[in-house]
């Protein structure tokens, strides 16, 4: 499970509205029929339309600042893995998405009134989305630039020679292109894959955008605040204030595996992860503990998560040396930040 919380940018020309994020939400139904439309959701309601989410987020910013993000979009992406699990996709990531919005709250370390926050404080609205394009942060794009960067140079060449500015063998230009084209590491349906590019296979994942304000527009939720759940004094009086994003992410993979019965192998779980980045000596204690077919399985999933050379490794071998884990682990960093783990 890969989960993002980002605030609205409002940096440069960006709209304080949420018009643009909406619409971009609503790319999967240009051309679509009424019915194989994907329409909004919340706690309470479906096929909520794109200008009723406008209309309810923009509407409910009451006393922010200028520079004070008016939403937050929060990206939940299950695993090929998790995805398997599912039996109906839409009704079972609409009820997913109703589940985890309360694990939401209850990160919150606020009280509205004199008590905890409830599902019933937040404004949001949700849509699943089933399609996925490579981007230029994936790692197949990255280890597939260097060919891209070599073809474009040949494609210049090949011009150059088309339009008399150079002298040079188009044929023998175009057949190098051919080579590079299938030489490039990463390939979907024996083409290499470029920026752009859908993604095969099921890409079913939920976009969600939730108010910066409650429900009542008066009190302030922020999930981006700098400080971690915590209680301080404020003039004399014990302040509550904080929202804990480690504890909303392991809370999203604890629903997500007792809602739809699943068994979380130790590679998937946001821990682990974030201890390959921040702790890989306590995490490659763990891996090595793990029983061989757990373990094979977790190398497995980490190769797939952008970390090609993880599946070679003799993964019976409990001696295998930190150095070379440790060099694995900084060349896997980008990939796995690009997964959108959120550490």
């Amino acid at each position: 499970m890969y989960i993002t919380i980002t605030a609205q940018n409002m940096g440069g020309n960006y709209s304080k509205s949420s018009a643009d994020f909406v619409g971009y939400l609503e790319k999967e139904n240009q051309g679509q029929e009424q019915q194989d439309m994907e329409h909004f959701f919340n706690q309470y309601g479906d096929e909520i339309s794109a200008t009723e989410v406008v209309r309810e987020i923009d509407g409910n910013t009451a006393k922010l600042e200028k520079h004070e993000p008016r939403f937050y979009s929060i990206t939940v992406s299950p695993s090929k893995y998790e995805l398997k699990r599912l039996q109906n996709h839409n009704q079972d990531l609409q009820k997913y998405t109703r589940e985890i919005m309360k694990d939401y709250v209850a990160s919150f370390n606020r009280e509205i009134n004199g008590r905890p926050i409830t599902i019933g404080d937040i404004k949001y609205y949700a849509k699943i989305e089933h399609q996925r394009t490579f981007k230029g942060t994936d790692f197949q794009i990255k280890e597939n630039q260097p060919y891209a960067t070599k073809i474009l140079q040949l494609k210049t060449e090949i011009r150059n020679v088309q339009d008399g500015r150079a002298e040079g063998n188009v044929k023998k230009l175009e057949k190098e292109i051919g080579k590079l084209e299938r030489e490039a590491p990463h390939q979907q349906n024996g083409k290499r894959i470029v920026q752009g590019m859908a993604k095969d296979g099921n890409q079913s994942h939920i976009h969600i955008i939730v108010s910066r304000k409650d429900a009542s527009n008066n009190f302030s939720l922020s999930p981006g605040s700098k400080y971690k759940a915590s209680d301080v004094e404020l003039n004399g009086k014990t302040v509550k204030r904080g929202f804990d994003r480690d504890g909303f992410f392991t809370k999203a993979e604890k629903t997500f595996d007792k809602t739809f019965g699943y068994q979380r192998n130790f590679a998937e779980t946001y821990k682990a992860r974030k201890d390959f980045i921040k702790n890989p000596k306590i995490y490659f204690a763990s891996l090595m503990k793990l029983p061989t077919n757990e373990r094979a399985l977790a190398f497995k999933i980490m190769g797939k998560s952008g970390i090609p050379m993880m599946p070679s490794i003799p993964v019976t071998q409990a001696q295998l040396a930190m150095k070379i884990f440790n060099r694995l682990r900084r060349g896997a960093e980008v990939a796995i930040k690009s997964s959108s783990i959120g550490i």
